[in-house]
C-alpha cells in the first residue's frame, strides 16, 4: 500500500522552512506528489535552495481551498506560539467542513485542525517523530477589527507589505471604520504608515496579509549577474511584496525602489536573480530583512524631504525605458545632484 503522503500536496509557507532545511528533509522523508510554495520571501528562499518545487503568488489558504486532493501545510513560526497561531488563522479561512493538517517545524508538532485528515496527520507524525495534536479554529470575525497575535514588542508590524508601526504588546488590534484604519491597541504607529497603506485603497482587514517581525532572518545568497542591457526599469513604491510580478518579465533591466524597507526587500530578492536596484531612502528603515544588492546597484538617501516625494519624482521624470542600466543610473544620479547622498554603491570601478 502506497503511503498517503505520496499522493498528497505539500504547501510550504515562509522562507524559514527552506533556510532551516525543513523542506529538503520533508521532501526526502515524505515524498509528496507536489510541493507548492506560498509567499514572496518563501519563493526567494525556494529559488536559492534549488529544490524541485512550484512557486505561486497565492496565499496558503487560497492554495489549500483550491486543492481537491490530500494536502498538508508546512510552516516554521518565529516561535512555537506564533506558528500555532498561523495554523489557526489558515484553518479558519478554509471552506466549511475542510480541516487542515499543519506541520509546525518550530515546535515539532503536527496539528490536526478542525477534524482534518487524521490518517494523513498520523502518518506524517509517525514518519517525522513529531507530536500529534488536535486543535480547533473558529475563524476570523468579520467586524472590521483585526487582531495580529504572536507579536514580540519592538517588532515591525505589516499590513499588506507596508510597515504601519511597531508592536508594543503580544497582540496588535487594528480597526477599520469610516474609510480609514486606526490602531486600537498594541501598536506604536509609524509616521505615514497608514497613509502609505491607504494610498492603495482601504484594505479588508480580515483578508489582509498581516504579520510582525522580520520577513526573513537569513541573508540572501548571491546568484547570477545580469549583463547591463537595455530594458524596462520596474518601479516598486513601498510595496516590495509585489516585486516578483515585475522581475518575472525578462524585459526588466533593473528596479527603482522607493522607501527604505522596499529597497531592502527588493535588494534582497533581486540579489539572487542578479537584477540591480536603484533605491531611494530617507533613513527610516525597520530592519525587516537583511539587505543584499546585485552588482550595478545604487542606493541614495535624500538629504532633505521624504523618499516618497523624491522617488516618485524620479519615476515621473526619468525615462523608464533604459538603453543601458549603468547609463540610466549615472544620468539619474546627475539629475539628483545636491539632493541625495549615495549610501550603497555596487557599480564597478
Amino acid at each position: 500500500m502506497n503511503p498517503l503522503t505520496a499522493d498528497a500536496v505539500m504547501v510550504v509557507h515562509g522562507p524559514e522552512v527552506f533556510d532551516a532545511g525543513d523542506v529538503e528533509w520533508l521532501i526526502r522523508l515524505l515524498s509528496p506528489r507536489e510541493v507548492l510554495v506560498a509567499g514572496v520571501m518563501a519563493r526567494t528562499a525556494a529559488r536559492e535552495s534549488g529544490l524541485p518545487v512550484t512557486c505561486t503568488d497565492e496565499r496558503p489558504s487560497v492554495l489549500l481551498n483550491a486543492l481537491s486532493s490530500r494536502a498538508f501545510l508546512v510552516n516554521r513560526g518565529k516561535t512555537p506560539e506564533s506558528g500555532r497561531i498561523f495554523g489557526e488563522i489558515i484553518a479558519g479561512r478554509l471552506g466549511s467542513g475542510q480541516g487542515l493538517v499543519h506541520v509546525e517545524s518550530s515546535s515539532r508538532t503536527i496539528y490536526s485542525w478542525n477534524r482534518a485528515d487524521d490518517a494523513l496527520a498520523r502518518e506524517i507524525a509517525e514518519k517525522t517523530g513529531f507530536a500529534l495534536a488536535s486543535a480547533t479554529s473558529t475563524g476570523t470575525p468579520r467586524d472590521g477589527t483585526r487582531e495580529i497575535r504572536g507579536c514580540i514588542p519592538g517588532e515591525a508590524v505589516f499590513v499588506n507589505g507596508i510597515v504601519v508601526g511597531t508592536a508594543t504588546d503580544e497582540t496588535v488590534v487594528l480597526s477599520s471604520r469610516n474609510g480609514t484604519i486606526r490602531a486600537v491597541s498594541g501598536l506604536e504607529v509609524k509616521p505615514h504608515g497608514f497613509e502609505k497603506l491607504l494610498r492603495r485603497g482601504l484594505p479588508d482587514l480580515n483578508a489582509a496579509w498581516c504579520k510582525s517581525g522580520m520577513i526573513r532572518s537569513a541573508p540572501p545568497r548571491p546568484g547570477g549577474v545580469r549583463v547591463s542591457r537595455a530594458g524596462r526599469v520596474a518601479v516598486i513604491d513601498h510595496c516590495g511584496h509585489t516585486l516578483y510580478r515585475e522581475i518575472e518579465d525578462e524585459g526588466v533591466c533593473g528596479v527603482l525602489a522607493i522607501g527604505d524597507d522596499t529597497t531592502a526587500v527588493c535588494g534582497h530578492i533581486c540579489s539572487h536573480a542578479g537584477i540591480p536596484v536603484f533605491g531611494v531612502v530617507d533613513g527610516d528603515g525597520d530592519g525587516i530583512v537583511e539587505p543584499g544588492f546585485a552588482p550595478g546597484s545604487v542606493v541614495v538617501e535624500v538629504t532633505c524631504g521624504r523618499d516618497d516625494d523624491l522617488g516618485r519624482k524620479v519615476a515621473a521624470t526619468r525615462d523608464l525605458e533604459a538603453s543601458c542600466w549603468d547609463e540610466w543610473v549615472e544620468e539619474t544620479l546627475r539629475s539628483l545632484e545636491g539632493r541625495v547622498r549615495v549610501v550603497v554603491d555596487r557599480r564597478e570601478g
